[in-house]
This record gives C-alpha cells, sequence and structure tokens, in this order.
C-alpha cells in the first residue's frame, strides 16, 4: 500500500468484504488511523450482504457513537440488516431519527424503508410510506407488492400491480415473482396462468426458477396435483428443490400419497441430507395411518444419519434480536423468561 490514506484503507476493506473476508476486513477496519463515511459504510454493507445482519447493525451502533453523520448509503444498508432480522424497533428508531429529517427526497432511501417495514410485517406503515413517496420506481413498486403477496394480501397486491401498469413503469422479473405469489395466497389459478402468461408476451421476461416454484405452488395449493407434475416435467431447466419442495408440500395438504413418494425420490436424489423432506413424507405417511411406511422412513433416516433439525423462533428485545431453539433451555437470558 504505497500510499496509506483514508481511502486506500477503505478501498482494503471494500475489497475484502466484496470477497466475503470479513474477519481481514474487520481487522484492518480496526487498523485505519482515520475514518470517514465510507469507511464505515464499506463494514455496514459488507456485513449485511454477506448476511451477517447483527454485525451489520453492531457496526452501525458504533457508527453512531462517534458522531459522524450517516449518509443514504449507510441508511440504505442498515435496513435491510433490520428487515432480515425483523428488527422492526430498530428500523423505525432509523426512520425517526435520521430519515425524516435528512433524506426525505432518496428514492433509494425510501425503497429500503418500504421493504424493511414489509418484511418486518408492518405491511400498512409500508404501504404509509409508499404512498408518501414524491417519486417511485420499479424497485418502490415491488417491494410493496412482494409485501403484500408475503404476508397473504393477495387482492391488495393485485390491485397494486394494476396500479403499477397504468403508471407506465415496466415490471421486471422480481414483480412478477410477487404476483404470482399473490395468486397462490388469493387461490386464482386463473389469474396466475393469465399474468403467467403475460410476463412473457407481453413484457418479453423469461420464466426463472423463483416464476416455476410459484406455479407449481398455485397449482399444488389449488389441488392440481397432476397439473403441477406435469407443469415441472415441461420445464426449459432442471427443477430444483424449490420446485420439487412446493409439490411436496401439496401432496401432504390434498393427502395425495403415490405422488408424494415419487415427488420425495426426486428430492432424496437432489438433497439428500436434507431432514425437511423425510419429516414432510413421513407426515403424509402419518396422516394416513400408514405407520409402518412411518417407521420406514425414519429408518432411512437413521441409516442415513440424517437428524430433524430444532424449530426455531426469535423476538426483539431491547434493540436486540434473541433466538430460541426447542430443546435444552441455553440461552442467556433464560433466566429472565
Amino acid at each position: 500500500m504505497p500510499e496509506r490514506n483514508v481511502f486506500s484503507w477503505t478501498a482494503m476493506v471494500t475489497g475484502y468484504t466484496q470477497a466475503g473476508c470479513l474477519d481481514e476486513a474487520l481487522r484492518l477496519f480496526k487498523k485505519m488511523p482515520e475514518r470517514n463515511v465510507v469507511s464505515w459504510n464499506a463494514m455496514i454493507a459488507g456485513y449485511a450482504q454477506n448476511g451477517n445482519f447483527d454485525e451489520a447493525l453492531r457496526i452501525f451502533r458504533e457508527m453512531q457513537l462517534t458522531g459522524l453523520k450517516p449518509n443514504s448509503v449507510t441508511v440504505a444498508s442498515v435496513l435491510p440488516a433490520c428487515a432480515n432480522l425483523a428488527a422492526l424497533r430498530k428500523g423505525m428508531e432509523i426512520h425517526d431519527s435520521i430519515i425524516r429529517r435528512v433524506f426525505q427526497f432518496d428514492i433509494f432511501v425510501w425503497n429500503a424503508l418500504v421493504d424493511m417495514y414489509a418484511k418486518c410485517g408492518s405491511i400498512e406503515q409500508a404501504r404509509q410510506v409508499f404512498d408518501r413517496m414524491l417519486k417511485r420506481n420499479v424497485v418502490s413498486w415491488t417491494s410493496m407488492i412482494v409485501g403484500y403477496a408475503a404476508h397473504g394480501f393477495g387482492k391488495e397486491a393485485l390491485q397494486l400491480f394494476e396500479q403499477l401498469q397504468l403508471s407506465g413503469i415496466k415490471p421486471n422479473n422480481i414483480t412478477f415473482v410477487g404476483v404470482l405469489c399473490a395468486c397462490c395466497h388469493a387461490g386464482l389459478v386463473d389469474d396466475g396462468l393469465q399474468y403467467y402468461n403475460s410476463m412473457m408476451q407481453d413484457y418479453q421476461l423469461s420464466p426463472s426458477m423463483e416464476h416455476y416454484c410459484c406455479m407449481v405452488d398455485l397449482l399444488g395449493r389449488a389441488g392440481h396435483l397432476e397439473e403441477a407434475e406435469e407443469f415441472i416435467n415441461k420445464m426449459p431447466i432442471k427443477p430444483n428443490t424449490a420446485v420439487w419442495g412446493s409439490l411436496l408440500g401439496a401432496c401432504r395438504t390434498h393427502a395425495n400419497i403415490e405422488l408424494g413418494e415419487r415427488v420425495a425420490n426426486h428430492l432424496f436424489e437432489l438433497d439428500p441430507e436434507n431432514d425437511v423432506y423425510y419429516v414432510q413424507l413421513s407426515n403424509i405417511y402419518a396422516a394416513a395411518g400408514l405407520w409402518n411406511n412411518v417407521a420406514n422412513v425414519r429408518k432411512l433416516m437413521k441409516d442415513r444419519n440424517i437428524t430433524k433439525f430444532p424449530g426455531c423462533s426469535w423476538i426483539e428485545l431491547n434493540n436486540k434480536v434473541h433466538a430460541f431453539v426447542t430443546g435444552p433451555i441455553t440461552h442467556s437470558i433464560r433466566g429472565n423468561l
């Protein structure tokens, strides 16, 4: 490093975070003799983009303690961390203390805010932010549509999609994932097929694995299991575990043992160590009273050394997200629960 200044240090930190070498990036970051907002942003964004959302929030809090003012990149990086941790209170704090005073006209920040509220399940607040936006792009519309769809507001998602079409903004692939997901939750099979065809014919968008998965889910939820299997068999790309997994879930819902066995075999080939598929097949057998088959599945899991992973839930308390799993009580605040 011929010239050691804040820019060269930050460039090195950014390079390490982009390569996923977060420990090395943090080591350099701590050694920096001087840090500016770009330096802090590099660490916050690096942690968030690599899925280490707790650390992203921790670095952001450290930045606040220094008195350094965040910019739009800071906020747009830290809000997704709040969203993925469902840390609604922290996201609201950022909204109240920073955005309303500083970034009223920054569309990237407002998009991140809509996404944060939606992913945290606060759909009404997401819509309030969306309605107050002075300018919207396809990300703004998509975030709200996907938020509605993910939380079961299928009709609201489709109504908003119709408004998007009238606005003149062209939807993208992610928009249609939200639209098809909305059709799933609302049970609108015919509408889903229409939107799926419109995506290709009207907007020249090629379906991705997410779209195929939504279509299988749409058909499966409605009980059209044979159509869903036929749809999978006609896919131009090899279906992944998400696609087959959607159909296996539908087989359980509609008690289709024969198809469930076929689908489970596909999943055992694709991901033989995933406990979820064995448990789902076992549940299909159990619902039908086929206890010998249940025992066979459990034996297969034992032979393959596959154990069922415990369930997990989390709560936000005092600006920190706490995770809990089933089984022995090991949480550090167990005495206060």
